[in-house]
């Protein structure tokens, strides 16, 4: 199989830097809250934008104009245009801009389906790897291991539209710290590169004294990361045998899910996000794998992650740079998940799975010091899993160009996550996205789409 991924017709690949008036150097530590992403696989998100323009166009007026708000935007989210410098022999890894550190660029040309792309229908994996801009590799020193942090695609599709392609390393920091620098640069690209524009609330916070460690979690989780001795994580190889599926829920689905189990489960707290996550997680069981084999009794796993950042001793600002996350996990049995009743099972396990972390008495970090060990004993079982959230609006993202037409996270082709987001065109609704075998994907949607219609 091939290693790399399709190919766009490469226009440009530049460097862009924040400008020289800014700090010469800024490093920042890598707290636990960030170790535990350091080996993971790069997040990777694409926004589609309905934006006819010629090539000429494209070249003399959107690309200029977008380098140069960039180059503003980099100046307050300097980490982006740095490295993470990854010791081999001793001393925990961490975050360095240094004057002449950049951030890749790549300025591309796609003659596919425009249309094809950016539908809710079944979709090949494989032919978004076009838009989706790769990391520059790690440079290796004797003693350390550099790692680049971002890079970031445009793709011109004649007279069609364009897709803004952002690729970054999940140890840099989660979807809040990353969507804010994407709203940062829109904000500054739709006001002719004016960075004294860019919304207070979207400036990042990087003091990293703020935040507690009580039990010493920043050493536990290194000692544990580091003995994998794994550095980069390794590339996707293609093709990827994966169809691409978006599923919406509208306000009105997500009512009567919330309603279908609180008439059971009066007790019950629940929430859209619970409810959304029930709902895939049973269909899924269902249908993924070797479902019918399964013993009653085999273990299925949901995980997700909660923003620390309100619920810390003493709170963090919403707009802290990095990672502030805490693992969830709901538990149940493929015998309960795949009955009847298998949606208010998930749903109870979902809800109790969040009570019992992100509402903690004790507060949300308790037993984190066990996360990694819990999680790597994960590996290998029936587990699947969420990228994003509802909470990070990207189709309100405008660069001038108007919102998205779609987003898409390519990253989940990776691993058995669904991603989340707000619908573009529901309000109050949810879009999910999947990335499954052909088979996989063809029965979830038969499953869900009966699921919903027997509400």
């Amino acid at each position: 199989m091939a290693e790399n991924p399709p190919a766009a017709g490469v226009l440009e690949r530049c460097d862009i830097r924040p400008s020289a008036n800014t700090a010469s150097e800024l490093t920042l530590s890598l707290l636990h809250f960030d170790i535990t992403w350091l080996y993971f696989h790069p997040v990777q998100r694409l926004l589609f934008f309905d934006f006819p323009c010629s090539k000429a166009e494209f070249l003399e007026t959107v690309v200029p104009k977008l380098k140069e708000s960039l180059h503003q935007t980099l100046n307050h989210f300097l980490p982006l245009a740095g490295n993470i410098i990854h010791p081999l022999n001793s001393g925990r890894p961490f975050s360095r801009f240094e004057e002449g550190d950049s951030v890749t660029l790549t300025i591309a040309e796609s003659d596919k389906d425009f249309d094809y792309l950016t539908g809710n229908h079944p979709r090949v994996a494989d032919e978004f790897y076009a838009c989706v801009p790769q990391l520059p590799p790690a440079k290796h020193t004797p003693d350390v291991v550099i790692l680049p942090v971002l890079a970031l695609q445009i793709t011109l599709f004649p007279d069609r539209g364009v897709c803004l392609g952002i690729t970054n390393h999940h140890a840099i920091g989660d979807a809040s710290s990353i969507v804010r620098f994407i709203k940062a640069w829109a904000s500054v690209n739709r006001s002719s590169g004016d960075s004294k524009l860019i919304d207070d609330k979207l400036l990042p916070f990087y003091e990293r004294t703020s935040v507690e460690d009580p039990e010493g979690l920043d050493s536990i989780y290194w000692n544990l990361i580091k003995q994998s001795r794994a550095v980069e994580s390794p590339p996707i190889s293609f093709p990827l045998n994966k169809i691409r599926g978006t599923f919406i829920l509208t306000k009105d689905d997500v009512q009567k899910l919330k309603h279908f189990v609180l008439e059971r489960r009066p007790e019950m707290h629940i929430t859209a996000f619970t409810v959304t996550c029930a709902l895939v997680w049973v269909c899924l069981v269902k249908v993924d794998g070797a479902a019918e084999t399964l013993a009653d009794d085999e273990p299925e796993y949901f995980c997700f992650a909660a923003d620390c950042r309100g619920r810390l001793t003493p709170p963090l600002p919403a707009a802290y740079f990095g990672n502030c996350l805490a693992f969830v996990k709901a538990e149940s049995t493929h015998g309960l998940l795949k009955g009847n009743d298998g949606f208010l099972f998930a749903a109870q396990s979902v809800g109790e799975a969040i009570h019992k972390t992100v509402n903690n008495e004790k507060g949300i970090l308790d037993g984190a010091e066990n996360w990694p060990r819990q999680f790597g004993k994960l590996i290998g079982k029936r587990l699947f899993g969420v990228a994003g959230s509802p909470r990070f609006d990207l189709y309100d993202v405008d660069y001038g160009w108007g919102r998205p037409i779609k987003f898409e996270s390519a990253s989940i082709d990776a691993d058995t996550s669904m991603s989340l987001c707000k619908s573009r065109d529901f309000e109050g609704g949810l879009e999910i996205g999947l990335s499954r075998p052909k088979e996989i994907l063809d029965a979830f949607a038969a499953i869900f789409t009966e699921a919903l219609g027997n509400l």
